[in-house]
Order: structure tokens, then C-alpha cells, then sequence
């Protein structure tokens, strides 16, 4: 039965992996014979610069690919824009493993898209494919230029920077309104160098057009979870054939509250997950067994436990009120108060069994309503609850209907 419901949740996810609502946003193109053009484009809300990206140009027509080759500006309106540039930049790694002893960049020519960040007299842009993040800059009409920032391996092996990005600005960023400590404690990071690009064209009385969207975005839920579990377990013995003990499915509520971090990027698609959740089963069964006085064992189990699912939810949009989601999590399990006895008939014990849980995995399938309700189907691999007990084996396995309200 659980195998079939973990195949049910798992064709419903491909299911909606496919059909889920995909968002194309008011937005424009220019095209190679420098035409704007107006259109749909696909709001991905992309972490790192797009190399492609998928417009149309009315809700009736197809869907059309575009890339670097053949697109040299496009945008999304009132959010972000991107423009096609030829650029040296340099590709250095931070990577430890991979880092070079060389202080100078190492550039190489491009072709790439790049995110704008500020435009004015002096404008900012962003290059990020997930390994390299370069900022860049123009003056007026000038060329773009890399700001110019490199982690290297000194001679004694030491981590060191080329911060000459800071040079760079005080010869061609010069104003009377800035200090020259600004310039020689500017961070490379885009909060940093937006606030420095802002303030140098204020000083120069220049229309400044900022393009960071500046949408408010609900990044964090708590949620109360209440739930109906569906619970199985089952003991056995290594060293005595036929001493096992099949407790069965049992059903019982139990509650949970999740903690719900939304990642900022992808139209807030992905999310992590913590949910700590209070978790218990009870169980008896005698069995026959001729080695023992009395010719029964009673196998009793108390078992109590605060699971802590720490996971990966992904987000299907159907419209704006309705959502379905899939998650995946890795489930640590921390036993209270727990105890596994088997007994004669006489009431004498014959084990007494200490419960450390194992880890094990969960899958659910569910849908949100309104930002406040939720409703969600959950599968739990197998887990083992007797680790400190080599002579014995055990198996335990819930499936959950999880119902939840969002109060913040």
C-alpha cells in the first residue's frame, strides 16, 4: 500500500513538473537589427544571469527561444533588463583547489549578457553564472569595463586580493562628494558598489535609473501542522529463529510546526524546510515460542519521539490562489521515554531494549491555499530503531495526512 501511494505522489509531481502554470510577464526585445519589440517574456526571476531566456510576443503564439546571438537587449517592465555586451573578463576562481598564484587577471573576450543594475552618467551592471560574479562599468558613452577584483595565492600560500576595482573608481569615478576612505573600504559586492555608483551620480547631478526590483517578498512561514499518521513496526531476533513481533499499522495524531525559508530567487519556487514534530506508537503482541517457561513472549513497545524533517519543497503554481508543492527531507529522530520489553507469561523479562532511533528519508506531494492552508500526503522511508541492539532488527514506517495554517 505505501509503495503504491509513494507511485501516486511520484507521478503526480512529474504530472505537475510539467503542467505547472508557466508565468510570461509584460517585457520587451531588441533584436540584432536594433527593432524593440513588444512582448511576453518568461519571469524565471533568475539567480544568475540568464544565457537564454523564452519570450512571446502574444498569449495566442509559440514560444520562441532567444539567446545572446541573436537578442541585444531585453527586460521585463518596471523589473529587471539585461543587455548584450562584448567584454573581457576575467574568469579566476575562488575556488581553493583551483586558485592561481597570479595577481593580474587573466581576461579573455566574450560575448554575454549582462544584468543592469544602475544607468546614469556612471552605470553598473552584473555578470553571475553560479562560479563567476563580475561587476562591470561604463562612463557616459564609454566602453564597458570589468571592475577589476581577484582572489590569489600569495608566495607563502596565503590567500590575498586584488582590489584594484577600488583604484578604478578613484581615477575615473572622482567627485568632491566622496571621500577618499570610500574608495579604500568599497566591498566588491553589489549592495556596496549600487550605494558608491548612486552617490557618484548625484554628485554629478545625473539622473540616476535604478533596476533592482524592489518587490517585498515574504520570506519566511511558520506553519502549525497537525496530522494523521499511519504507523507500522516490526522486530526480529538474529540469533533465535521465530522470536519476531509484527505490531501492524496503527493510526494516531500527532502535531508538528514548520519553520519555511523562502530562497529568494525563481519567482520563490524553492524553499527550505525545518519541522520539528512530536511523534509516538504503542504496540503489544504474545507470541508462542517453546524456548521459554511458559511457552509465550510478550513483546511490548512505548515508543516517543521529536522527528526533525530537514528538507527541500519546490513550489508548481496553478493561479494566485492555488499552489502545489513536492518535498523531500531528511528525517533526524530524537526518542523520549522510550522503551521495548519482551516478557514470559509470567511477567518476567527475558530483553530489555534501549530505542536509539536511525535517520531515514520523507516525500510529500501537497497543495497551498491562499498563503494559509495547506494540505499534504507524506511517505517516510523505513527506519530502524534499535541501533544499539546488534542482535536485533527493527523496522518502523509512517505515512502522514498533514493539514497546516500559515500564521506568519
Amino acid at each position: 500500500m505505501r509503495k503504491q501511494i509513494l507511485f501516486i505522489a511520484l507521478t503526480l509531481i512529474l504530472g505537475f513538473n510539467s503542467y505547472s502554470q508557466i508565468t510570461f510577464e509584460n517585457g520587451y526585445i531588441i533584436t540584432e537589427s536594433n527593432i524593440k519589440t513588444d512582448c511576453l517574456i518568461e519571469n524565471m526571476d533568475w539567480k544568475n544571469t540568464p544565457a537564454n531566456f523564452r519570450y512571446k510576443l502574444t498569449d495566442s503564439q509559440s514560444i520562441v527561444d532567444a539567446d545572446v546571438k541573436t537578442i541585444k537587449e531585453f527586460g521585463l517592465t518596471g523589473q529587471n533588463k539585461f543587455i548584450r555586451a562584448i567584454v573581457k573578463i576575467d574568469r579566476s576562481t575562488k575556488n581553493l583547489q583551483n586558485m592561481t598564484k597570479g595577481k593580474d587577471p587573466v581576461f579573455s573576450q566574450e560575448k554575454i549578457f549582462l544584468q543592469v543594475l544602475l544607468e546614469g552618467k556612471a552605470s553598473l551592471y552584473l555578470f553571475d553564472d553560479g562560479t563567476v560574479r563580475r561587476f562591470f562599468y561604463k562612463i557616459d558613452n564609454s566602453e564597458i569595463k570589468q571592475l577589476v577584483y581577484k582572489t590569489y595565492l600569495a608566495d607563502d600560500d596565503n590567500i590575498a586580493k586584488n582590489n584594484y576595482f577600488r583604484e578604478q573608481l578613484f581615477i575615473d569615478l572622482k567627485c568632491d562628494d566622496i571621500l577618499q576612505n570610500e574608495y579604500e573600504t568599497l566591498s566588491y559586492t553589489k549592495n556596496s558598489l549600487t550605494r558608491f555608483f548612486v552617490k557618484y551620480n548625484k554628485c554629478n547631478n545625473s539622473e540616476v535609473v535604478d533596476f533592482e526590483v524592489k518587490e517585498k517578498k515574504d520570506l519566511f512561514n511558520l506553519t502549525i501542522r497537525p496530522r494523521y499518521n499511519n504507523s507500522s513496526l516490526s522486530l526480529d531476533n538474529s540469533l533465535f529463529e521465530g522470536l519476531s513481533f509484527d505490531y501492524g499499522a496503527k493510526s494516531a495524531f500527532s502535531l508538528g510546526i514548520e519553520a519555511e525559508f523562502i530562497l529568494p530567487f525563481n519567482k520563490n519556487r524553492w524553499s527550505i524546510i525545518v519541522e520539528p514534530t512530536y511523534n509516538y506508537y504503542k504496540g503489544e503482541q504474545t507470541i508462542q515460542s517453546s524456548d521459554v517457561v511458559g511457552g509465550t513472549l510478550t513483546g511490548k513497545v512505548d515508543y516517543t519521539s521529536i522527528e526533525l524533517p530537514i528538507g527541500v519543497r519546490r513550489y508548481f503554481f496553478v493561479n494566485n490562489a492555488v499552489k502545489i508543492f513536492a518535498n523531500a527531507s531528511f528525517v533526524v529522530d530524537f526518542s523520549t521515554n522510550s522503551s521495548v520489553s519482551v516478557v514470559r507469561k509470567d511477567g518476567s523479562p527475558l530483553n530489555e531494549l534501549e530505542i536509539k532511533s536511525g535517520t531515514n528519508f520523507g516525500f510529500g506531494i501537497g497543495c497551498k491555499f491562499m498563503d494559509k492552508f495547506s494540505a499534504e500526503l507524506r511517505y517516510q522511508t523505513t527506519r530502524g530503531l534499535l541501533a544499539e541492539n546488534p542482535n536485533w532488527g527493527s523496522s518502523y514506517q509512517t505515512t502522514a495526512l498533514i493539514v497546516g495554517y500559515s500564521f506568519f
